[in-house]
């Protein structure tokens, strides 16, 4: 276990006393999982305690589901924080935060909640310190409504990199809904210094590679083979851009259909995860469309990856003072609402520009 290092001064939201309770109401609009998540993310970072109400209040199960309390608990552990209400369908959390150390740590997520949400909880926390970090996830690797390993891989984590800590990712086993199990090794060496650099990124740059990967577990065979014809009848791809990756058969069932687009200064990744009732070409239609929708987007990167890049971009730009801008190729409802969250937390500006085929977000001290 490493050095424990304390929250940054300047942190409270305008000037306010460190220690003051931020109180957010989980019931609107898209405030549901990833506001917790980030909140908890922001806390750990800032050391700014806060108080969530009404979680997901509205949902067709509202409360904490168990992705949500598994987060919490990483939290919890990676900064001794003091936690009231983390109970499986709770509707409220309180959430004290302690001094954030490096470690080797261990989360898992019952079922087949997402243990990649449980990493993106604690990364920016953990990529700030003096010492590296190593995380063993277990849970669900390819699940719907959750980033796929690969996504992080490629997409994610490349971004959190050029900020200047490093990390190595090893995908151990998959793990698909509903049964989970899989398991993936993470570790983060943190920036010189701890000292974050912010970048711009308002260009995607020259496309050097695009491929379509079809993962089928304990599936027949031919779901993977109409996902792919679909998807390349869709896009124009050709043969060599097709693949059927070799997955050990125990590690299901599953299926998850993933399209990657390697740019110069960006990786794109959509992604379909196979479900009980849905067709291999209604899978493979959806990211079709999402692909087409990006490229006819002159945007560095695309909606999904701008909700998840703003927060470690603004955590970079507040502790170093440095602004930065990226471009994407959407905002989504969940993007403004992750923007207002990150305003109650950091004395951070930021501002959303359209431009001819998407949006510049600026960020600021």
């Amino acid at each position: 276990m490493g050095d424990p290092v304390r929250a940054l001064p300047g942190a409270a939201s305008g000037g306010a006393d460190p220690a003051s309770l931020i109180d957010l109401d989980g019931a609107h609009g898209e405030c549901g999982g990833q506001w917790l998540r980030s909140a908890l993310t922001l806390s750990m970072c800032t050391g700014r305690p806060f108080r969530m109400r009404h979680i997901r209040a509205g949902r067709e199960r509202p409360g904490l589901l168990r992705g949500h309390v598994a987060s919490i608990s990483a939290a919890q552990a990676v900064c001794g924080a003091q936690v009231q209400g983390a109970e499986l369908d709770g509707a409220s959390v309180a959430f004290t935060p302690g001094e954030v150390r490096a470690g080797d740590y261990t989360f898992g997520v019952g079922g087949a909640g997402s243990c990649m949400l449980v990493l993106q909880t604690v990364w920016p926390a953990l990529m700030g310190l003096a010492e590296p970090s190593r995380i063993t996830l277990r849970g669900g690797t390819h699940t719907p409504k959750a980033p796929p390993f690969q996504f992080i891989q490629r997409a994610y984590a490349p971004l959190m990199d050029r900020l200047g800590a490093v990390s190595e990712l090893r995908l151990r086993r998959h793990g698909f809904h509903p049964m989970g199990g899989g398991g993936v090794d993470v570790n983060i060496t943190p920036a010189e210094a701890g000292r974050l650099q912010p970048f711009d990124l308002t260009e995607r740059g020259p496309l050097r590679a695009a491929y379509a990967e079809c993962l089928v577990v304990a599936v027949p065979r031919h779901v993977a083979n109409r996902e792919l014809d679909t998807l390349a009848n869709s896009l124009g791809w050709a043969p060599h851009q097709l693949h059927v990756p070799a997955v050990r058969q125990n590690e299901g069932p599953g299926n998850a259909l993933m399209a990657t687009l390697e740019h110069e200064f960006a990786t794109e990744l959509f992604t379909a995860v196979g479900e009980k009732g849905v067709s291999a070409e209604t899978v493979a239609r959806a990211v079709s469309r999402e692909v087409r929708e990006f490229q006819v987007s002159r945007a560095a990167i695309g909606p999904y990856l701008a909700d998840q890049w703003v927060l470690p971009l603004a955590l970079a730009v507040w502790r170093s003072g440095t602004a930065a801008r990226f471009t994407c190729s959407a905002l989504t409802d969940r993007a403004l609402a992750h923007i207002a969250l990150i305003r109650r937390f950091l004395p951070c500006h930021i501002t959303t520009e359209p431009f001819d085929g998407g949006w510049t977000v600026v960020v600021s001290p």
